[in-house]
């Protein structure tokens, strides 16, 4: 076996482990509140306030989905819409504090499910984790420019 297929056989047996956690995490999230709505929030909570076009377009859905998606996440108290000093003609899409509070209440129970089954494991694989750390946070950024792309 050659130095690559060693690796692309190491990147397809990582890549699984991850989507099959990925998946698992998304099933045990409160539901709330839909996904792709927890996903917008969680986007202007990392980037900062974005146009109704650009938020269809990092979330994957259509304009008028996402319009009516800010609708309801506007009378929820959890974004507001807001002029962009800049450019008078555009409507800027913003979080409240209610929907900052809610993006890390979510992200801290992930993150507190997270540890309770890193607790369970050997140390050995609590010390593995950590060395891959680096590498779990560059493909976490990875992924944030890919589907992101700049911030305003």
């Amino acid at each position: 076996m050659s130095r690559q297929d060693a690796t692309r056989g190491a990147s397809t047996a990582i890549g699984s482990a991850l989507y099959g956690l990925a998946t698992r995490a998304v099933r045990r999230l409160p539901r709330d509140m839909s996904i792709t709505s927890a996903a917008t929030l969680a986007t202007l909570h990392r980037t900062g306030s974005r146009r109704i076009t650009d938020l269809a377009v990092i979330e994957g859905v259509t304009q008028p989905a996402m319009t009516v998606l800010v609708r309801v996440m506007e009378e929820s108290g959890l974004v507001e819409r807001r002029g962009d000093a800049s450019d008078k003609r555009v409507t800027l899409v913003c979080l409240t504090e209610a929907g900052a509070s809610y993006v890390r209440t979510r992200h801290q129970a992930g993150v507190d499910a997270f540890a309770r089954l890193i607790d369970e494991l050997a140390d050995d694989e609590v010390e593995a984790l950590r060395a891959a750390l680096p590498a779990l946070t560059h493909l976490a950024e990875l992924e944030n420019q890919d589907r992101e792309g700049p911030k305003r």
